[in-house]
């Protein structure tokens, strides 16, 4: 064979390869998940304790970068988990944040939650303490048991108060985070505008510590549009009202952690989709909802079939339709990467770059097949 045939066969070989892979769905060989977690969730099931048993490891207040704490960690489990750093607000102390770490511990995470080293710490400096707190679980320096569950590659950051703006900065300054969650946080800094780190903020209607109309909204608002963000806020609530244990915010930062720490889109619709908080009359449980789910990045559909047939509004007879970013798409195995460049499963279409900043709506036309739609 000659040189110019024995290159015509490899090209051949590879245009068969690729048509191969964006035109037939895979079969098992498909790859899941690989930080799911638990049974399927339900509602019921993410406002109480979850499905693992935990326990506790105490931090030595003579740590460094911090004022010690507790880990709270799943057992009876050879999974690992991802980690959360969690600061208390002005003048309190861990125990104060302790329900959340026992929760959260419970629904398949490691949880630390930090003393700080003075109660009388600024937001600022609680948010390099959660930093310093994040390394130090990340470190050789956690006992085994606690070392052995926890993967430190996907850490969140959540406070209270100050300790909720001290989770604003800490992820401000650390974009590797996967999420924040701050709750009726306080903050003399209003702009976040160069924050990409998913921000969940649980405000609280009563509060009178850290006004909603000084404090938490305008976090919400000074985020960039292209960072996943949600601003929920209970209705009847305090500004110390997350010291004790709370269901509904529970529910969402169980949710909020799940899908953005674990990539866990079973939990996409307790936040987008039909179970999603919304704000109602006197009696409802949030009085203020505000997000930007319409960026798609809780990569939910519309549910398919609507009842009406095929009448052009993107349902296609049951099919599924959703709008999310390009990687979304790809891990979902709704497209493929070929060089960096996104591809519709089954369609070919081009959607373009394999980003989480680059979106596209993909309208399902088979088994594993789609293609590109302008909208659902």
């Amino acid at each position: 064979m000659t040189t110019q045939h024995r290159k015509r066969s490899a090209l051949l070989v590879t245009l068969t390869l690729l048509a191969a892979t964006l035109f037939f769905a895979p079969a098992a060989e498909a790859q899941s998940n690989p930080y799911e977690r638990g049974p399927d969730p339900s509602v019921s099931s993410i406002r109480t304790t979850g499905p693992y048993a935990y326990s506790t490891s105490s931090v030595s207040s003579w740590v460094s970068g911090f004022g010690g704490g507790t880990v709270y960690y799943p057992t009876g489990t050879s999974e690992t988990f991802g980690g959360v750093v969690v600061s208390p607000g002005y003048t309190a102390s861990s125990s104060s944040m302790a329900w959340f770490g026992r929760r959260m511990a419970s629904h398949g995470f490691v949880v630390l939650v930090i003393d700080t080293n003075s109660r009388y710490d600024q937001p600022n400096s609680r948010g390099t303490q959660l930093l310093a707190a994040a390394d130090w679980l990340s470190s050789s320096s956690p006992p085994a048991a606690v070392r052995n569950r926890l993967d430190s590659s996907r850490m969140a950051v959540a406070g209270h108060s100050m300790g909720g703006g001290g989770a604003l900065r800490a992820s401000n300054s650390r974009p590797s985070l996967e999420a924040s969650i701050p709750f009726t946080a306080w903050h003399t800094t209003k702009t976040w505008s160069s924050n990409t780190v998913p921000q969940l903020i649980l405000g609280a209607e009563n509060d009178s510590v850290a006004s909603m109309s000084s404090h938490s909204i305008p976090f919400y608002n000074g985020l960039p549009d292209s960072t996943p963000k949600m601003y929920a806020e209970l209705r009847g609530a305090s500004h110390f009202t997350p010291n004790s244990t709370n269901a509904d915010y529970q529910q969402l930062s169980v949710s909020w952690l799940k899908l953005f720490v674990d990539n866990d889109t079973r939990y996409a619709g307790f936040l987008c989709g039909d179970d999603r908080p919304t704000a109602g009359g006197w009696g409802s449980t949030w009085s203020d909802v505000r997000d930007n789910c319409n960026t798609g990045w809780a990569d939910v559909g519309n549910g398919g079939d609507d009842g009406n047939g095929d009448d052009g509004n993107g349902d296609d007879d049951g099919m599924a339709c959703i709008r999310s970013s390009n990687a979304s798409h790809v891990n979902n195995d709704r497209a493929v990467s070929i060089w960096g460049i996104a591809y519709a499963r089954g369609s070919g279409d081009r959607l373009g770059s394999n980003s989480y900043f680059s979106f596209s709506s993909l309208q399902q036309i088979g088994d594993n097949a789609w293609t590109e739609v302008s909208s659902c």
